[in-house]
């Protein structure tokens, strides 16, 4: 049994910190293990930070027998509260595996204890070199780039490795001499700023996996609110981590209309970059136009099969809360519009319940406060699909992964002046209509992923759009069927057009 405790005390590196609004990381972690314990078992998982333990516990409580979970935290007062909810959940604690295998026997005397797990207190690179893992989470304070090159160390063969960082200020182009530092790439803020930072997180980890002789497959990458979550599946072999370099590459931004675009794939010189843009700002505008971002990651995101089955280990386990972004991911790894569903509300976390477990902060260690309220996996009943035969090493067949457009437009921040867009739902159409991939994306609720270049995009955006003052101006019509938004999307109101006068577009600001 478990419930969110809001602590009013200020977060230290010491402390073991329970966050509520990182429930849907933690739910879509578990799903990517669940799936993951379908394919064989039992699964050796590593929760390299463990604080309170509540992640570890999701694992080892609702997966049983599937998977053998480790937690550890470097830290003296968060293993002793691990081990203090470990007891809560009547999961039996050991320090090592040898230990566990010596008293077998009483834990099957012991009715009370459901599982066991193993706790250990040292340095996750420590921990990481000295043994093996199917499953690796890394969950750090801040940023996991120094832990990379242990994690792919001795992960196995078509492992699993998933990391949260939490260093946005790094990642969201707040602190670019600290980006550099970390992440080795040159970037600048941009109107899709939240998907190159999960490009660059990406890059780095196919770098540090091909130094051992690895290749990387995304299978997901998230970016929710003050996170960016990526997970991987791990390939052996030089030819693996071969390819997997070749999809880092350098991309060329615009920053007058914030056209992007992919270098070639060559090594030889070009007379110029600019020609690989598919805009004219260069010729129209005076000076250097553009600037070279990354190195990042130019391949796929997601992977549509793995991420349908995530969606059927959510229902079998009864994880409603994560369910739309699960059908959004999935519609955004195949670039359509069917079945979207919203997820850009609030979310409420403070009165949402949680996995069955039953936990303690350390606020409410000091305060002598219990959270022993219970959550809403179904976990403990019995899985309801049928589990795959033996233990299957080979990935999914249905598991490729999906090619989509890279990026992502916002249809506010291309607007015409003068002119009122469509919505969002009623333009997309439009855009297939003409031909074109599109689908929205879970990095911006205003952005559109699409195959069309901007000035195709603004082409069709401008074609029904419908003018702000249609009064002052008796020859424009526009298309019965496009829906102006309710507001304007200017933050003033811009100045009456004369008729001879054409639409004037809005300069994005650089950088």
């Amino acid at each position: 049994m478990f419930m969110y405790f809001q602590t009013t005390q200020l977060l230290k590196k010491t402390d073991s910190f329970f966050n509520p609004k990182m429930k849907p990381n933690r739910q879509l972690i578990f799903c990517t293990l669940a799936v993951l314990a379908q394919e064989r078992k039992p699964l050796e998982c590593l929760d390299a930070f463990g604080a309170t333990g509540i992640m570890g516990l999701q694992w080892a409580k609702h997966l049983g027998d599937a998977v053998r979970v480790t937690i550890n935290d470097i830290n003296e007062g968060s293993v002793k509260m691990i081990g203090e909810n470990c007891h809560l959940n009547r999961m039996k604690v050991v320090m090592n595996r040898k230990e566990e295998e010596e008293d077998e026997d009483e834990v099957e005397e012991n009715d009370d204890t459901l599982g066991t797990i193993e706790v250990t207190q040292m340095d996750a690179n420590v921990l990481m070199h000295l043994r093996a893992f199917d499953f690796i989470h890394l969950d750090p304070f801040g940023t996991a780039i120094n832990y990379f090159d242990a994690t792919f160390r001795n992960v196995r063969n078509l492992g699993i490795v998933s990391v949260t960082s939490t260093d946005i200020s790094t990642l969201y182009c707040k602190a670019l001499n600290v980006t550099m530092r970390h992440y080795g790439c040159n970037i600048v803020r941009t109107e899709y700023y939240k998907e190159v930072a999960a490009r660059m997180v990406i890059a780095s980890m196919a770098r540090a996996a091909a130094r051992c002789n690895k290749g990387i497959e995304v299978l997901l990458a998230v970016a929710l609110e003050h996170f960016v979550l990526v997970v991987v599946r791990v390939l052996r072999g030089p030819s693996q981590a071969d390819e997997s370099l070749k999809k880092i590459r350098r991309l060329i931004h615009c920053q007058w209309c914030e056209e992007r675009v992919f270098y070639k794939k060559c090594h030889m010189l070009e007379e110029s970059a600019y020609q690989q843009l598919p805009c004219d700002c260069h010729g129209s505008m005076p000076g250097k136009t553009a600037v070279e971002l990354g190195p990042l990651w130019s391949g796929s995101l997601f992977n549509t099969g793995f991420l349908r089955r995530m969606l059927f280990e959510a229902v079998q386990h009864g994880i409603e809360d994560i369910h739309p972004l699960l059908k959004n991911l999935t519609c955004e790894s195949e670039c359509t519009t069917l079945k979207h569903h919203s997820i850009f509300g609030p979310m409420s976390h403070s009165s949402q319940e949680e996995s069955g477990v039953v936990i303690k902060t350390l606020a409410s260690h000091k305060s002598g406060v219990e959270d022993t309220s219970s959550a809403s996996y179904s976990g403990q009943e019995k899985r309801k699909g049928s589990e795959l035969p033996g233990n299957a090493a080979k990935r999914q067949k249905g598991d490729i992964p999906s090619e989509h457009p890279p990026f992502y437009y916002s249809i506010h921040r291309h607007s015409i002046r003068g002119m009122n867009i469509p919505k969002i739902n009623k333009f997309l159409p439009y855009l297939t209509q003409a031909g074109f991939r599109v689908g929205r994306t879970h990095f911006d609720p205003t952005g559109i992923r699409t195959d069309a270049t901007l000035a195709q995009l603004k082409a069709i955006l401008m074609k029904y759009s419908m003018p702000t003052h249609t009064d002052s101006l008796p020859g424009i019509h526009s298309h019965a069927s496009a829906e102006p938004i309710s507001e304007p999307v200017q933050d003033s109101t811009p100045k009456p057009l004369e008729i001879d006068q054409p639409a004037e577009e809005v300069k994005p600001e650089s950088g």
